[in-house]
């Protein structure tokens, strides 16, 4: 067993004083439960009540500590936080946006079809010794893909751990049994979970009331209620309840959940908020737990608890490249140096080299050092040809960069495999990653390189393509001019860069045009491109903390768990909802300043920049947190060209407000959804995967292609779907995982949606990243010999007392006491060995 220092872990639980409803997948949940306390909050406010803990106990560079006593009777926002600890301006955009992966993964266990109906992934139907293990296991593959430097998979299993972990507190009836503290043994597999109901043990009585507080027979066992038909619920047993629930129907009738505070839902509604308070506290217990395991520096990664840009370079190694090599290297020099031990230095670091004819390996590391040695490794060695395969190189560099990055390629040569155009397009949109090209070879110079053929002067649209789709850039120069030209990269990566809109949005000869500079910026940039008779500005940048991410979803409001389904983009015929968050709103700025808000947000076709439409924004939740909502009609969103998102606003003075999404989005011509198993792959297994497609615009003929890195073999029974208006096809593929398949490594399965036809739309694309996980070995599973004795009581955990930071969500604030974790020092040393 490795050494581990335990330390106390304080809790900075947020209490909820105003009635809640916790459970629900989302923020779109509170239009059937208002003010109400979704899974995404008890997941985001559970993150930052460990990331203050962090930076707490670290001092940040060149600053004062955080003291405790500054965040009493306050309510945690990211952004106040991150301007606390990195400095005022400091952006938290990456670590809202890592936040908001982990908590869509969470509601997406709700909508998923390989999720939604398991009662093993949600804690229903006594199935709580199966949930227990998947749970643990689900832990255990975020730390390993963590570990591995793979985020955003490690995130999305963490999601859906914290999902059945927050469901056990409100699908059982661990809170009517008078328990206030987590389930002391929930996530240590080799502990029991004492005083289950055994499948002969009668658990509820009849209740034909929406509301069932006095259903449940046994005030000592641990049960929890089963849902639907699948599995059936057996006599005498709970139901889960609710509206939407078949077996309530059943005798015994009624329910047990905990789901929201209304009885239409749940049963048991009138002990919503004690199971949401438990369920936040075993939240924090988690993160906390992950911290221990990955230390501060890989949980830091982990939610991109920095202001700071990863670094990804992709560089093309053919002989003529040696100019772009360097250059590529003092930049990365000078920004080493010049950020070194500051917040802005780069936290993550991505290298993949190419030529002709391969590309790769790919190099990450979170070790500046590391990076320089190999960086300074690569020499502009053999070929001296063109093509090259420069997108299979970025695609794969895409794979691995966090996602809000900017990544960079450096060649001087067309691609050779351009075929992977539209999938590297839609890969960049997904991972919301900037691609920018710097070309060293001029489409209307005729000399330079050897060549095989002749080569079209359209050869260097695929980057153009990329470029427009990732919000990027193609800057064509000369070798002469390299070193210059790459100065983008430091600029492109200072913290705050925004981009701002133009007037006109398309350049008309003779035509002025006109952009915006409000007072919250500041080093306002501008690029100019072409040569000096006929130059362009080309999206004007500017630093500043106030910006926004965004993401789309669809309505689900006939089913247990109101709430919106996330997408990556939106789908055409669906009715679309966007969701804003705005960053940068600090709350401690002076109230004179008054606090900036977004009104509405305007759509543009791109690149044309044709006006499509004006939709009002409506604020969801408390303002302080900046979330916002738009309903997009299908007809708004009726063709299949990109269009770009314009917020328009005032700042605290009444002035205008602009800002512009650094990428544009597209619509899909279907919905394409590819699940796999609920836990990870074993060397040596054949895996299911469910695949499903959707057409909600009208007739769709489509081919359906599907591609695995690395090259496993993978088989479908669906490789055409000829679909009408509001049909469906579903398929079943099978993926063969060799023995000889790498442990902790990731699979990515790519199912590509391609219409036929005279006028087919653009390629949809459905991405699903696997863990290949080796059988946890015997040590790390058992609980140690000297905790064979139980270190916690059942009923309740000893814990002392301290301050504690508590919120009104309808504004009351108290100041009440907190909890030190005598819980983290035990259980954390159980969890050594444990997963």
């Amino acid at each position: 067993m490795l050494p581990v220092e335990v330390l106390p872990i304080l809790l900075l639980l947020q209490l909820l004083l105003s009635p809640t409803s916790a459970f629900f997948p989302n923020i779109w949940s509170l239009l059937a439960a208002p003010g109400s306390l979704t899974h995404q909050d008890l997941t985001e406010e559970a993150a930052l009540n460990v990331t203050l803990q962090l930076f707490l106990e670290h001092a940040p560079p060149g600053r004062p500590r955080l003291r405790l006593e500054g965040y009493k009777g306050r309510t945690l926002l990211a952004d106040d936080i991150f301007a606390a600890y990195f400095g005022p301006g400091s952006p938290s955009r990456r670590f809202r946006g890592a936040l908001g992966e982990v908590a869509r993964a969470n509601a997406a266990q709700d909508f998923l079809p390989a999720s939604k109906n398991n009662p093993d992934l949600h804690f229903d139907a006594e199935r709580l010794v199966q949930g227990r293990t998947l749970l643990v296991e689900a832990l255990r593959e975020t730390v390993v893909a963590a570990r591995a430097f793979e985020h955003t998979l490690a995130r999305q299993r963490l999601g859906a751990a914290l999902h059945a972990l927050q469901d056990f507190y409100s699908h059982s009836n661990w809170v009517e049994l008078g328990k206030q503290q987590p389930h002391p043994h929930l996530l240590w597999p080799r502990l029991e979970l004492w005083s289950l109901a055994q499948v002969g043990d009668p658990t509820c009585s009849d209740c034909e009331e929406l509301s069932c507080p006095g259903n449940l027979l046994d005030s000592t066992l641990l049960t929890s209620g089963y849902f639907g038909m699948d599995p059936p619920k057996p006599p005498g047993k709970c139901s889960h309840g609710g509206y939407f629930d078949q077996s309530s129907s059943q005798p015994p009738r009624g329910g047990i959940n905990k789901d929201s505070t209304s009885p239409r839902f749940s049963p048991h509604h009138t002990l919503h908020l004690p199971a949401a308070e438990v369920a936040l506290l075993a939240s924090i217990e988690a993160f906390s737990l992950l911290r221990s395991r990955l230390g501060d520096g890989g949980f830091s990664r982990l939610l991109d608890i920095t202001p700071a840009s990863s670094l990804s370079f992709v560089l093309d190694t053919t002989g003529s490249m040696g100019e772009e090599i360097n250059a590529a290297k003092i930049q990365a020099r000078r920004i080493m140096e010049q950020r070194q031990g500051g917040p802005m230095e780069p936290s993550f670091y991505v290298l993949v080299p190419f030529h002709d004819p391969g590309f790769g390996p790919v190099f990450t590391t979170s070790d500046p050092d590391s990076f320089w040695q190999k960086l300074n490794e690569i020499q502009a060695l053999g070929g001296g040809d063109e093509p090259e395969m420069c997108l299979s190189a970025l695609e794969l560099a895409l794979l691995h960069t966090p996602p809000l990055s900017d990544v960079f390629v450096f060649t001087d040569a067309s691609p050779k495999d351009a075929f992977l155009t539209n999938r590297v397009e839609s890969l960049s949109r997904e991972r919301r990653c900037r691609v920018t090209f710097l070309v060293t070879e001029d489409p209307s110079r005729a000399q330079g390189r050897v060549r095989r053929e002749a080569l079209s002067p359209s050869r260097f649209e695929p980057y153009e393509a990329v470029a427009l789709a990732s919000g990027g850039e193609v800057i064509f120069t000369k070798d002469q001019h390299i070193q210059d030209v790459a100065a983008i990269v430091g600029e492109s990566m200072a913290g705050g860069l925004v981009t701002l809109p133009l007037e006109p949005p398309v350049s008309i000869p003779g035509e002025t045009r006109v952009f915006a500079v409000d007072r919250l910026l500041r080093n306002v940039t501008v690029r100019v491109h072409g040569d000096i008779s006929g130059f362009w500005i080309k999206s004007p940048a500017a630093q500043t903390s106030l910006d926004f991410l965004f993401h789309f979803g669809i309505p689900v409001e006939d089913g247990p768990h109101p709430g919106l389904y996330p997408l990556t983009q939106p789908v055409a015929g669906l009715q679309t909802q966007l969701l804003v968050e705005v960053t940068g709103l600090v709350s401690r700025q002076s109230p004179e300043a008054g606090r900036p808000h977004f009104s509405h947000v305007v759509l543009r076709r791109v690149p044309q920049g044709t006006h499509l439409g004006r939709v009002p924004l409506e604020p969801v939740g408390p303002p302080e947190r900046g979330l916002l909502a738009a309903s997009l009609p299908p007809t708004l969103l009726s063709g299949s060209a990109p269009f770009s998102l314009e917020l328009l606003g005032q700042d605290g003075g009444g002035r205008d407000l602009r800002r512009t999404a650094p990428q544009p989005c597209s619509v899909a011509p279907v919905l394409l959804e590819l699940s796999g198993p609920p836990g990870s792959l074993a060397p040596g297994s054949k895996v299911p995967l469910s695949l499903h497609v959707a057409s909600f615009s009208g007739p769709q003929d489509l081919d359906l292609r599907t591609s695995v890195n690395p090259s496993f073999s993978l088989t479908s029974n669906l490789s055409r779907a000829r679909l009408g208006l509001n049909e469906s096809a579903w398929g079943r593929l099978w993926l063969e995982v060799p023995d000889s398949a790498a442990p902790d490594s990731v699979v990515m399965v790519t199912v590509t949606a391609v219409g036929q036809g005279a006028s087919p739309g653009p390629p949809t694309h459905a991405f699903l990243r696997l863990l290949v996980l080796a059988q946890a070995s015997q040590d790390q599973l058992e609980t140690p010999a000297h905790s064979a004795g139980r270190v916690l009581p059942p009923a309740t955990p000893t814990l002392l007392s301290s301050t504690l930071v508590t919120q009104g969500r309808a504004g009351g604030r108290v100041v009440g006491r907190a909890w030190w974790g005598a819980l983290g020092g035990a259980l954390f040393l159980l969890g050594c060995s444990s997963w």
